[in-house]
Parts: C-alpha cells; sequence; structure tokens
C-alpha cells in the first residue's frame, strides 16, 4: 500500500502549484494551518542546499472533531500533510498523504469511514490539479 498520493504538474511554477494546492484543498474543506518551507529550515539550520520543497499541513475541521471524538490520541496524525517540490527536471509534484496509509496501525475500527472519507476528499484534490 502506497502511503501517499500525487500529480506531476508540468505547466504550473513552484509558487502557481502552491497557489493551485491551496484553492483545492479550500474546495474540499480543508484549511491550511501550517506552511513549512524545508529548503529555507534545511539553509537556516544546518547550512545546505535542498530543492524547492514545502509542507502544508492541511485540516478539515469538521473530520479533524470527528476522528478526535473518536480517538484522542488521532492529533499525531493531524493535520493531513501535502507537499509541494520541484523535481530536478523542473516539474513540480505534489503528494498528498494517504489518511488510510497513515492510521492503518490505530486499533480503532470507528476511524475507517472518516479515514475513507478524508481520503476520497485528498483524491479529489490531488485529481483536480491542472
Amino acid at each position: 500500500m502506497s502511503y501517499y498520493f500525487n500529480k506531476i504538474l508540468r505547466t504550473k511554477s513552484f509558487d502557481e502549484a502552491i497557489e493551485l494546492i491551496t484553492t483545492e484543498l479550500q474546495k474540499e474543506g480543508f484549511g491550511v494551518l501550517t506552511q513549512i518551507d524545508v529548503k529555507a529550515t534545511l539553509k537556516k539550520k544546518i547550512d545546505v542546499d535542498f530543492k524547492k520543497y514545502v509542507i502544508l499541513g492541511a485540516c478539515n475541521p469538521q473530520y479533524a472533531y470527528k476522528a478526535l471524538q473518536r480517538e484522542d490520541k488521532i492529533g499525531v496524525f493531524l493535520p493531513c500533510n501535502v507537499i509541494v517540490e520541484e523535481n530536478n527536471n523542473g516539474d513540480i509534484e505534489v503528494s498528498a498523504v494517504d489518511p488510510i496509509a497513515s492510521m492503518a496501525k490505530v486499533e480503532n475500527d470507528s476511524l475507517g469511514e472518516i479515514a475513507v472519507e478524508i481520503q476520497n476528499k485528498l483524491k479529489i484534490v490531488i485529481r483536480n490539479l491542472n
């Protein structure tokens, strides 16, 4: 089982991809709670050069609330991470965590339907990227 799903964007700049994924997430009820610029952080903290790579912490509050009601430690898997990275050939790749894979070890069957619903929403977001 893959732990993510992704799409390559060949006609978008890095910044356009971040804007596009943020918009598509909003259409499915997600907000971006955090944005981590990995390239800048690695340069600042350990003085290494790295490709453009941003981690977006996306959250759908309705589903987060449902999940937390059923399993209070599920917060270790929240928010859902989405990454935007620039590959060596210049293509922009957007990847989203598969919530089913990330919650596979949680022994709480009541989370299954939530994970499936979130997975479906994130797949729609990725599919709609153009």
